[in-house]
């Protein structure tokens, strides 16, 4: 019962990545709803799989690919992020201090606009 309570949170969280994605208009909230929500919906389907089954190679199996999406899913979140930040030619409005920019100097997208209220972007 608890196994099953636990996959079906965990396709929602699943299914509310899959609505950040339209929802959201910038790059980076996108980004963020797919690496926060997926996640996390993913290590809940896998801890109700492991607890629905009772053999130990399967559960086993589940807590590598666990582990897995742990160790793999920031890193490639945090890569996407710094080589969208980068690209040319993607609007990107920042609703925050760029601190990185002042790190990458020319590198920066001439496509970012800095506002001080969420309320004056482009939406």
């Amino acid at each position: 019962m608890i196994g099953e309570l636990l996959i079906l949170i965990g396709s929602l969280l699943t299914l509310v990545a899959a609505v950040g994605m339209f929802r959201f208009d910038d790059v980076f909230a996108r980004m963020h709803a797919l690496a926060k929500a997926s996640t996390a919906g993913v290590l809940l389907v896998l801890t109700g799989a492991a607890i629905s089954l009772t053999h130990p190679n399967d559960v086993t199996s589940l807590m590598l690919a666990a582990a897995l999406q742990v160790l793999t899913s920031p890193l490639a979140t945090n890569m996407l992020s710094l080589t969208t930040y980068r690209a040319e030619g993607i609007h990107m409005t920042l609703h925050s201090i760029d601190d990185l920019g002042d790190d990458l100097g020319d590198h920066v997208s001439t496509a970012v606009e800095f506002t001080d209220h969420p309320d004056e972007a482009d939406h």
